[in-house]
């Protein structure tokens, strides 16, 4: 339900776990997810108004800006890019070697004049370019938002 937040979460360097990521739900999931979340000190954002009420955050609306400006309101955020985690596998980042910069075909042209970073996991490359670029200004922009 919340696949867009954890990716913005994720690219403003917030370790971040999406139920999802945890396997088929079953009837218990939910104690599952309250119990992972204590144990872990995660915050378990939801969209699901009874899970919430047993202990998770209410996350409302559809609007993933929306979404990150409240989680700012309530202090749990500060909406800015950071790159240093994978949006699709939360590992955390590290500087790519030549070679991997060499053998990716879908780097800019200008990469060497770049920071590429890596992920170990899942192998995929990133770079702040002007996707970034508008990602951070997104990011200002739900920083300012009054509601």
């Amino acid at each position: 339900m919340l696949g867009p937040l954890v990716r913005y979460l994720r690219f403003m360097g917030y370790d971040t776990l999406a139920a999802t990521e945890l396997g088929p739900g079953g009837p218990r999931e939910d104690s599952e997810l309250l119990r992972l979340a204590a144990t872990e000190g995660r915050v378990l954002l939801t969209r699901d108004r009874e899970l919430a009420s047993r202990g998770g955050l209410l996350v409302d609306g559809d609007d993933v800006l929306g979404q990150v400006a409240a989680l700012f309101r309530a202090g749990l955020v500060e909406p800015v890019l950071r790159l240093d985690r994978c949006s699709r596998c939360n590992t955390l980042l590290r500087p790519a070697r030549p070679d991997e910069t060499a053998a990716a075909t879908y780097l800019p042209a200008d990469h060497a004049s770049r920071t590429v970073v890596c992920c170990d996991t899942c192998g995929r490359l990133y770079w702040a370019g002007s996707h970034a670029d508008r990602l951070a200004e997104r990011l200002e922009r739900a920083s300012d938002r009054n509601g």
